[in-house]
């Protein structure tokens, strides 16, 4: 019996594809076209619908040594599901089922391939809220757990990783493992399921999560704050937190490329002076707490010399400032080469903005930047032109070197995918490398599951 035949028989006729033409859209992700890696020539799309069929899939794979390439929603921006070798791509696209809305334990319990747009639907429908929202609500669970999901709310609330409580996994030899649960404090053992959040589908597949909710919060506002250069909007970020506010998001933004993304959208961005500017989302329990916290943003604002503060009160005026900074990928995707994704330690944010536009001079270049100011994550755009010129690798090799210089790291919320593991093998330490390998070869000894992403 063919491979394809015995994946038809594990999950149905209809849901293996055979034909490249039919199977294009699993080939693919959103890393951009001059960094993305080249789909294998042979491969299979299976789509299971429940964790028996995933763990019979795996088993056959794991029985042949053929790769599989677990896929969620294609929101990779650094090639992460795009299968490089021959082999089976896995879509949990029908493991779609929302299972709970636990309103007592403020929990929700999703199998992987529901949408994050789904879910946050159907718990903001609860009064609800899952605090880190990462941006892409097409990603699947399953592939927000793999890959850690960060997202702006971090400053407040962290990543994805801190309201993961319990997770289903199936593992390569096809052994099915529950780890958490509906639990606030559990110290039982080494903590298994840490490891699967972050892992990039290469030690298991997530079939299932359950996540912590938080009640949601009354009021949020926006608040726009410009400054007449970088540095001085920068440092005013380290002020507002020490002054004890810690809001929901702060953004880190350009005029020059704010404009980008606002002609793109057939829109006008709201502030009219400065070069700098500062997006904050605060949220509160009333109108009166929210307001009297945007009222202390801005007065550490202006004690650090901002030149202007917009107040966006209305839903429509927030939704504007939002909508235009979130575009700003989109708007930039027709000449982007690659879209890198460092964090520095949040003290070192103008340093490294600073060095960022000094490699941007010296190559005769632009070097679009902007990220979550308060948490140090930044994402430099490198254009076409550098790829044009035969220089990408080289500028992209300066700005890792001075993130690294400065404290940081290579990946802060999209991932290592394949697209930077070479960076991830320059800058992560032999014994840590040994360690992580280790780890793989134990969870996966055949080698499997997504070969070539996130560890060599």
């Amino acid at each position: 019996m063919t491979l394809a035949n015995e994946l038809k028989s594990i999950v149905g006729e209809d849901f293996v594809i055979t034909r490249r033409d039919q199977m294009m859209q699993y080939l693919l992700d959103e890393t951009p076209q001059a960094v993305k890696p080249v789909p294998a020539d042979e491969v299979l799309v299976a789509k299971p619908s429940c964790s028996a069929e995933v763990s019979d899939l795996l088993k056959l794979a794991n029985r042949t040594r053929t790769p599989v390439y677990p896929r969620g929603g294609g929101t990779s921006t650094v090639g992460g599901p795009i299968p490089t070798t021959n082999g089976i791509v896995l879509s949990l696209e029908r493991m779609d089922r929302l299972i709970e809305i636990d309103m007592d334990n403020l929990m929700v319990v999703a199998e992987a391939g529901v949408t994050m747009e789904t879910m946050l639907r159907a718990v903001e429908g609860k009064g609800l809220l899952f605090p880190p929202h990462p941006g892409d609500e097409g990603a699947q669970v399953g592939g927000v757990v793999a890959c850690n999901a960060g997202g702006s709310r971090a400053v407040k609330y962290g990543i994805v990783r801190n309201y993961v409580k319990g997770l289903e996994v199936v593992l390569a030899t096809g052994e099915m493992v529950s780890m958490g649960g509906k639990l606030l404090k559990n110290n039982t053992g080494l903590d298994l399921m840490h490891l699967m959040i972050g892992s990039e589908g290469t030690l298991g597949i997530i079939t299932r999560a359950v996540f912590r909710l938080y009640p949601m919060p009354a009021v949020t506002a926006v608040l726009l704050v410009s400054f007449g250069d970088r540095r001085t909007a920068v440092a005013a970020v380290p002020r507002v937190l020490q002054s004890g506010i810690l809001p929901l998001a702060v953004e880190y933004v350009e005029r020059d490329i704010i404009d980008i993304s606002a002609h793109h959208l057939g829109m006008s961005w709201p502030a009219k002076r400065g070069d700098a500017h500062l997006i904050f989302t605060v949220d509160g329990r009333s109108e009166d707490e929210v307001y009297a916290l945007c009222e202390q943003i801005a007065a550490a604002c202006d004690a650090s010399g901002s030149v202007d503060t917009l107040f966006a009160e209305t839903k429509q005026e927030q939704d504007t400032i939002l909508r235009i900074r979130n575009e700003l990928y989109g708007a930039l995707m027709g000449d982007l080469a690659e879209s890198l994704d460092l964090a520095v330690p949040p003290a070192k944010v103008a340093d490294f903005l600073d060095a960022v536009e000094r490699i941007a001079r010296e190559y005769g270049s632009r070097i679009p930047n902007y990220g979550h100011a308060a948490d140090g994550n930044l994402h430099p755009h490198l254009m076409m032109d550098l790829q044009q010129r035969g220089i990408l690798w080289e500028v992209k090799d300066a700005i890792y070197e001075e993130g690294a210089r400065l404290g940081g790291t290579v990946t802060a919320e999209h991932g290592v995918g394949r697209s930077r593991r070479i960076y991830f093998n320059r800058y992560t330490d032999a014994t840590s490398r040994r360690l992580m390998r280790g780890i793989k070869d134990l969870f996966d000894p055949n080698g499997i599951l997504n070969p070539g992403a996130a560890i060599e």
